[in-house]
């Protein structure tokens, strides 16, 4: 026996943590299970839960078997609300109970997945027949002190397999499982698939340290002019004008963070107020807010961290960003430094709107930077209002342009479990006395992961 024959193609949580419906996507029409351990405790009768699986399962296109070393009794018992068909006295890891299964189902091996909690019988035997396979961790109770031997031995086998390029062979099936360990991370990390900061939250904590000592640095080596200057009175012609709600409702957003949210807003957006950028001055919108901290009044409110929402402090400022980003757009202003993250966080709500979502920011080193290269003074006003945020860019001259954004080949596109917003967002520069078009760019190739629950998409969107 090779020690490559006990490496399973992917591992999962559970059973119930597998994306069957990408496994049938990916052309696999056949699911062996094992029974004890796997599906259910050591002798147990089948669950409502477990044949409600399996009736899904059947409903999606699959056909269903089950090989198991108990007797035949044990599984007639188990399966007698589950249509499948079933091997039993299998003598795992043998091959001629996979190759019998997949025989009753009439498919070939290559159209089959196989699923269970041992190594050494069920990966094996599944490797050993030239089948796809998934190991799930073994259901274990919380009386249980005691594992046996192989238990230790698979551990230890399951370790190398982390660091072997093994891992992963179906592409990633277990999309509710548990994040991975660091030790698997680890192994991701030295084969150069992730980044540092990806292996677990301490590195990415000293991953983003780092980055905002290196912007501290690169501040004090490299002065800029920054823009310092603030007036109330507004200058006296408009360049352009935004606002946005900032209280999201819908499922799963909390709407806590929401109000969060729009009191961070508000206390950022009283640091940027009334900003003038004289000509060759920069704005740099973490030069403006500073360091966010409890004790100035920040909470916590949905930030985005290696691609994942959850609550921390002072989230929500992306969306002033995002507003004075389309301030800058709409202008003259040059964009000297701008940051994304996918515009896809919650279902649109009326008509899209390009950029009405993605730019980033973090202190202090994801920053919005903008330069003046005009021979005018340009103004920066934003304030919360109520529920609103509200944006003005404003000059002591009449514009001679103007400056409209436009989006082409909008879409949602699947691409194996998940699903991206794809687009091409222009600026289109205008001549205000002619009318005449003077320069097409493009601004934005997106590409964003949707991150809000995919069945509220309308379908006939995803292509």
């Amino acid at each position: 026996m090779k020690l490559k024959e006990l490496y399973p193609y992917e591992t999962a949580g559970s059973a119930f943590d597998v994306d069957y419906r990408w496994l049938y996507e990916q052309g696999f029409r056949g699911l062996i299970f094992d029974i004890d351990n796997t599906l259910v405790h050591h002798g147990d009768d089948a669950t409502p839960e477990v044949e409600a699986l399996m009736r899904d399962l059947r409903d999606m296109g699959f056909q269903i078997a089950f090989v198991t070393d108990n007797d035949e009794e044990r599984v007639l018992r188990f399966i007698r609300n589950i249509d499948a068909v079933y091997v039993c006295d299998a003598g795992k890891p043998s091959r001629d109970g996979f190759l019998k299964a997949a025989e009753l189902m009439g498919l070939d091996r290559g159209q089959i997945v196989c699923l269970g909690d041992q190594m050494f019988k069920d990966v094996l035997g599944a490797n050993r027949a030239g089948m796809a396979n998934v190991l799930v961790k073994f259901i274990r109770l919380d009386s249980e002190k005691r594992i046996g031997k192989k238990r230790y031995l698979e551990k230890a086998v399951l370790a190398l397999y982390r660091f072997t390029k093994a891992d992963r062979r179906l592409g990633g099936v277990d999309v509710k499982a548990e994040n991975p360990s660091t030790a698997e991370n680890l192994g991701r990390f030295a084969r150069h698939e992730i980044l540092f900061s990806d292996i677990n939250p301490l590195s990415y904590h000293i991953s983003a340290k780092k980055e905002t000592a290196k912007r501290h640095l690169q501040n004090l080596l490299r002065p800029l002019p920054y823009a310092s200057e603030k007036r109330t009175e507004p200058l006296a012609n408009l360049v352009y004008a935004y606002s946005c709600g900032l209280i999201k409702q819908g499922k799963d957003i909390d709407p806590v963070l929401q109000w969060n949210k729009a009191d961070n807003i508000a206390l950022a957006a009283g640091t940027i107020h009334g900003m003038i950028l004289h000509p060759g001055e920069y704005f740099s919108f973490w030069r403006c807010v500073g360091k966010m901290t409890r004790r100035r009044g920040y909470k916590d409110g949905r930030v985005i961290e290696a691609g994942v929402t959850h609550p921390g402090l002072g989230g929500g400022l992306c969306n002033l960003g995002n507003a004075l980003h389309l301030l800058a757009l709409h202008s003259p202003l040059d964009v000297v430094e701008v940051h994304y993250h996918s515009d896809a966080l919650s279902p649109d709500h009326g008509e899209r709107v390009p950029f009405s979502a993605g730019t980033s920011v973090a202190y202090n080193y994801i920053d919005l930077r903008l330069r003046n290269n005009t021979s005018d003074d340009y103004q920066i006003l934003v304030w919360r209002d109520g529920e609103t945020l509200r944006a003005e860019l404003r000059c002591d001259r009449p514009e001679s342009r103007r400056y409209e954004l436009r989006e082409e080949g909008h879409h949602f596109q699947r691409e194996g479990k998940e699903i991206y917003r794809v687009s091409k967002i222009y600026r289109d520069t205008f001549d205000n006395a002619s009318g005449e078009l003077l320069e097409t760019r493009l601004i934005r190739d997106n590409h964003s992961l949707v991150m809000f629950d995919h069945d509220m998409l309308p379908q006939d969107a995803v292509r």
